[in-house]
């Protein structure tokens, strides 16, 4: 028989929150990790917060609450609230109950990014990292290292000269600024939104674009991220936050390790250093051709490449364009919507922290394959 119409005008639920998400949903292991990672944290945070004032949004919920919008492409802090407010599952995640008010999304935009700014992103990381369960995952002389370009949330008509001397848009609300004949450089042009951000084209025939480079350093065994790092995009950026990011992982350990990367490393000072770090560079050889007809001189020389493990490292490399892709094409990072490096550098590394998180689950589950 046909059911009958009865609303929804309940006043009360007797059911538990907990109740409502099912037992093997995707995000309880994830939980489970992110609680791990902040009871680590929790004296850390309590450091960062004055024991005087009203009490602000407890760190933990911001954290969880970051993680929900990278993981569901959430891609304004007013629709992550919105999400909040009417989701059980978001509720759930973040902690709240059915009877917690949400907070404005300028309240929680303002805590979060007081939260990030203070290192804590890259602390996040590394408590994860941390966990023994997780870092018997990773490898410890296996890995890999790259570098992407991240689009700042400025736009070129911003990019004036540093003298005061241009001209500003036209009035309206897209108004025309006019480049031709002007000469722009980082040297001579600042952007007037996001002044951290800088001119830069990934090669000939592409356009140039105000940008900052991200880094990720990636152990070979299953692909996680170990290291995170953002810097102002520069000819030279990639190998010097590359070495730093090597450096920081190697802090007290003599092992040696390999280190694969793409041609764009192939430059006698870096792997220099990379030698004397005790790594070993497995790094693509830069074979073009000058245009004096030459073949370029490479540091890769046949004691490297020789070797099976040069072509496995070749080949796992290339997993570091997951993590990229990811953190782009799902996180929101394509453009970022905060300034200055300090802000994106939190929350590139905050998505690289996020997609350890989802992979790490699947890792430690009985039967898998890796």
């Amino acid at each position: 028989m046909r059911g009958s119409e009865r609303g929804s005008e309940g006043l009360f639920s007797y059911i538990r929150l907990e109740e409502r998400i099912a037992s093997n949903h995707p995000l309880r292991a994830i939980r489970g990790l992110t609680n791990e990672v902040l009871a680590v944290l929790s004296p850390r945070l309590e450091a960062l917060y004055s024991h005087l004032g009203r009490p602000s949004i407890p760190p933990e919920y911001l954290l969880r609450a970051t993680l929900l919008q990278a993981f569901f492409s959430v891609r304004s802090e007013r629709q992550l609230m919105e999400q909040i407010d009417y989701n059980l599952l978001f509720r759930w995640f973040v902690g709240l109950s059915l009877d917690d008010c949400v907070w404005d999304a300028t309240v929680f935009t303002k805590n979060r990014d007081r939260l990030l700014e203070a290192e804590v992103a890259q602390e996040f990381l590394a408590g994860l990292l941390s966990l023994p369960k997780v870092r018997q995952l990773l490898s410890s002389d296996h890995f890999s290292l790259d570098g992407t370009l991240i689009a700042a949330w400025a736009s070129m008509k911003s990019f004036r000269p540093k003298d005061g001397s241009g001209a500003p848009p036209a009035p309206g609300r897209n108004g025309e600024r006019n480049f031709r004949k002007e000469k722009r450089s980082n040297e001579s042009h600042a952007s007037a939104t996001d002044p951290d951000a800088r001119l830069y084209r990934k090669g000939d025939g592409q356009a140039s674009r105000l940008c900052y480079m991200g880094h990720a350093l990636m152990e070979n065994r299953h692909g996680l991220a170990v290291g995170a790092e953002v810097t102002h995009a520069t000819g030279t950026a990639e190998r010097e936050a590359g070495l730093a990011l090597v450096k920081r992982h190697r802090r007290g350990r003599a092992r040696r390790i390999t280190l694969a990367a793409d041609k764009a490393y192939d430059v006698a000072g870096f792997v220099a250093a990379l030698r004397a770090e005790r790594v070993t560079p497995h790094i693509a050889v830069d074979g073009h051709v000058r245009v004096s007809g030459r073949p370029r001189r490479t540091t890769i020389d046949g004691r490297t490449t020789c070797h099976p493990g040069y072509a496995v490292s070749q080949r796992q490399r290339k997993r570091i364009e997951e993590i990229f892709g990811w953190t782009k094409a799902v996180a929101g990072l394509a453009q970022v919507k905060v300034r200055g490096l300090a802000k994106v550098k939190a929350a590139f590394t905050f998505a690289v922290a996020a997609y350890n998180l989802l992979r790490i689950p699947k890792l430690l589950a009985p039967g898998a394959a890796g």
